[in-house]
């Protein structure tokens, strides 16, 4: 892969998951304002059911990727079609299983885990046996989607993406005139994962050969993608668990209303992730491609990745942080950023340590090492949930974002130890070379932490980040990357 398919597929990526964002900062007030804050909760309950359940396809989408791109490398078309045909069927079966695991929980979570109001009890509970009728087309379209992202397709694959998330936040705000009923919420969402499946369906079948598609699965091709994705499927299966156990714990030890003042930060905060996602995605097949043929570049590519997510993120959670009241308040109401700015100013160190640490998990994953990632998950769990169990009765809101924060701080440092073992040596000495950065960073975002009286907080961020982009423009890109940058500009002004 050329660096300009590097750099437009990184913007295709950047596209599919900034539109949400932008979606989420436009939907989120109107439906605390129009659903109340019980109900809010209720649907970031079911969104977080929807999520980890999605996800229940054992590794098998992400192990597709690596498939068809060496197939389609070696031109092998036909093996391509085996593959999807067999992936198809797994997902599909581990969709199936996914629905009817949900629909057996269901009572339990709602009588017995989560503190819901009565009042809502039962359409919850009604609301999650609508949405498990939607996970065997999620399960399928992770593999259509792996399809398209393993023949480099990420403008199609990311369209679909854009308009998946414009039903998952606007399909509620649109059915509300008509009724506020959750499970009338659910039945939207529903629709809008089968036209995504549908979507996929379509830009996936056109990249195999006519009539190679069979949905007899084969045992090698089985094997050979239970063998890429086996440690895969733990984290596909703890990784979600961490990402949202938080907000179940919240539900159940303390009220509805609770998640809402977490998970509205959160979703907003977490949005950040798009950068590092989009040049993570890109980054994993090239990875894959050059670790063992050119092991110097993936440590150049390694660099490069850390480089541009810290020069493109830290400014921008540098003032999250420091205006986190002053942001909430704005956004929704001052007596909700009253409960939320802490859990805001926590979460936003922990993403920007896990922005980091994606280009990382990129490389240790594209090195043919996803056993590290399993065995990093698998010993972090338990930890975190003690951790949970701890912090979230004694600090509320604030005690699950100091534990969520806390285990992707261990995660990164695992993440860190692991890159440094696989890249070369002069690697390993500039990364060294990074503590000072990384102490001033840190310094800045404690001191933005400590900051009250607005002007004071304005001042500080007027001075700090100018000085901050200066420093990044002189140390941190090469000659050759300000000359580029430069002759961007140039091309740019003129063409205006």
């Amino acid at each position: 892969m050329n660096a300009r398919h590097l750099a437009r597929n990184t913007l295709y990526s950047l596209a599919g998951q900034g539109v949400p964002l932008l979606l989420a900062l436009f939907a989120f007030p109107l439906l605390i304002q129009q659903l109340g804050t019980d109900r809010f909760g209720a649907l970031m309950l079911l969104w977080a059911v929807l999520g980890y359940f999605s996800l229940f396809d054992l590794g098998i989408s992400r192990a597709l990727i690596k498939v068809v791109a060496e197939n389609t490398a070696a031109r092998q078309d036909d093996q391509v079609s085996v593959f999807l045909g067999t992936a198809l069927v797994l997902t599909g079966c581990l969709g199936i299983a996914a629905a009817l695991s949900l629909v057996a929980v269901t009572s339990w979570l709602v009588t017995s885990t989560l503190s819901i109001p009565l009042e809502l009890a039962e359409e919850t509970r009604l609301a999650l046996y609508i949405l498990a009728t939607s996970l065997p087309f999620l399960t399928t379209a992770a593999t259509f989607k792996g399809l398209l992202e393993g023949k480099q397709r990420f403008g199609a694959s990311n369209a679909i993406q854009v308009g998946m998330g414009a039903v998952t936040l606007l399909g509620p705000l649109a059915v509300l005139p008509l009724s506020s009923s959750l499970s009338a919420i659910a039945w939207v969402l529903v629709a809008g994962r089968v036209a995504a499946w549908i979507a996929y369906f379509v830009s996936s079948t056109r990249l195999v050969p006519e009539g190679t598609l069979h949905l007899m699965p084969q045992a090698y091709a089985a094997r050979a993608l239970f063998r890429i994705g086996g440690w895969m499927a733990i984290s596909s299966v703890i990784g979600p668990v961490m990402v949202y156990m938080d907000r179940f714990v919240i539900g159940s030890v303390i009220s509805l209303a609770a998640v809402a003042y977490y998970v509205t930060p959160y979703e907003v905060v977490t949005k950040l992730w798009l950068i590092p996602g989009a040049l993570a995605a890109v980054l994993y097949p090239a990875f894959s491609a050059s670790f063992n043929s050119d092991r110097h570049r993936t440590a150049r590519l390694f660099r490069q990745g850390l480089k541009y997510v810290f020069i493109a993120l830290f400014p921008v959670t540098l003032a999250l942080l420091t205006l986190s009241r002053e942001v909430l308040e704005l956004w929704i109401d001052v007596e909700f950023a009253h409960n939320s700015y802490r859990v805001l100013q926590v979460l936003t160190v922990g993403v920007l340590i896990n922005s980091l640490a994606q280009i990382a998990y990129a490389l240790v994953q594209g090195a043919g090492r996803p056993d590290l990632t399993a065995k990093f998950h698998l010993a972090e769990l338990p930890f975190y949930l003690a951790a949970l169990g701890w912090l979230v009765p004694a600090y509320g809101v604030t005690g699950a974002a100091l534990a969520w924060t806390g285990r992707v701080i261990v995660d990164a440092a695992l993440l860190f130890y692991a890159s440094a073992k696989l890249i070369p040596i002069e690697t390993k000495l500039r990364i060294n070379q990074a503590w000072l950065p990384v102490s001033l960073a840190g310094i800045g975002l404690a001191a933005g932490l400590g900051l009250e009286n607005l002007m004071v907080k304005l001042t500080f961020l007027g001075i700090g980040l100018p000085v901050l982009l200066a420093w990044c423009w002189l140390r941190c890109f090469s000659a050759d990357e300000r000359a580029a940058v430069l002759n961007l500009l140039h091309h740019s002004t003129v063409k205006s």
